[in-house]
């Protein structure tokens, strides 16, 4: 029998993104929280590249011909994993804190928007599921 998939990559990918972005989120969150605090490195988290390179990499379809075989596959969309860094180089403001609350509130605009982009095509491609599921009515 065939291997019948309801969600595709596109879900995949936009499901990754979603999780991602509620991360990075919270690493913006967690900046502008310590915008204050003397000697604060701001943090940076970036999942993007990872991201882009898994869906670009094309699926591999796996068969076990051995139970004591390693698995082969790269791990996919699933396996990307979101990296954070400390920003050691931004602008030191006299306390060793490298928060610069101007920065960190335009990352968090353009992670809401990218965000809420994310899940308005997730909705659009359910509604669309849904509509071939229920005979186009």
């Amino acid at each position: 029998m065939a291997n019948i998939r309801i969600a595709d990559r596109t879900i995949d990918a936009l499901q990754k993104s979603l999780d991602m972005r509620a991360q990075k989120q919270q690493v913006i969150a967690s900046n502008i929280a310590n915008a204050d605090t003397p000697g604060y490195k701001a943090q940076k988290l970036s999942f993007e590249d990872s991201l882009r390179q898994a869906i670009k990499t094309p699926e591999m379809s796996q068969r076990n011909t051995n139970s004591k075989h390693f698995p082969i596959s790269g791990g996919g969309i699933s396996a990307v994993q979101a990296t954070i860094s400390k920003q050691l180089d931004g602008a030191d403001f006299g306390d060793g804190n490298t928060v610069s609350v101007d920065d960190e509130m335009l990352e968090l605009a353009e992670n809401q928007l990218l965000f809420e982009t994310s899940s308005q095509i997730i909705k659009k491609k359910f509604t669309m599921l849904k509509f071939a599921a229920g005979d186009g009515r």
